[in-house]
């Protein structure tokens, strides 16, 4: 089991099952919205996902016509992305996980867009728009 929550503590979540994905986006929205060179999210099953406090708290925004992040409404700190072209999976960010659970091989997207003050020290692949 993996369990998360915000900086707040008033959300927090468990996911049942295995992590799907691994990857570090590098576009300009996930460096706007996690203020960092860029955000790591693991992939999980919308299933095995689920709420143990504070979801009557959360906050959605539309980054996109197919995307919502979901943040805790109180501390500001994200918790996943709701994907609309993926309806089975959860993309849930790395920062608020507990741990360190079993992960799939990692990898860079968006690369083509990441911040030219970062630079890339490691053996990942590296795609220049999504997977």
């Amino acid at each position: 089991m993996i369990s998360g929550r915000c900086e707040c503590a008033k959300v927090s979540y468990e996911i049942h099952g295995e992590v799907s994905d691994f990857s570090h986006c590098h576009c300009s929205q996930c460096r706007r919205l996690h203020g960092a060179a860029y955000a790591t999210f693991i992939g999980v099953s919308r299933d095995e996902f689920r709420y143990l406090s504070g979801e009557a708290g959360l906050k959605s925004y539309a980054s996109s016509a197919v995307n919502d992040r979901v943040f805790c409404g109180d501390c500001g700190s994200n918790i996943l992305v709701d994907c609309k072209s993926e309806p089975s999976e959860l993309y849930v960010c790395m920062g608020t996980v507990d741990g360190h659970p079993a992960l799939p091989p990692g990898y860079h997207q968006y690369v083509a867009s990441k911040a030219p003050w970062h630079d890339l020290c490691d053996d990942l692949p590296q795609y220049d728009a999504a997977d």
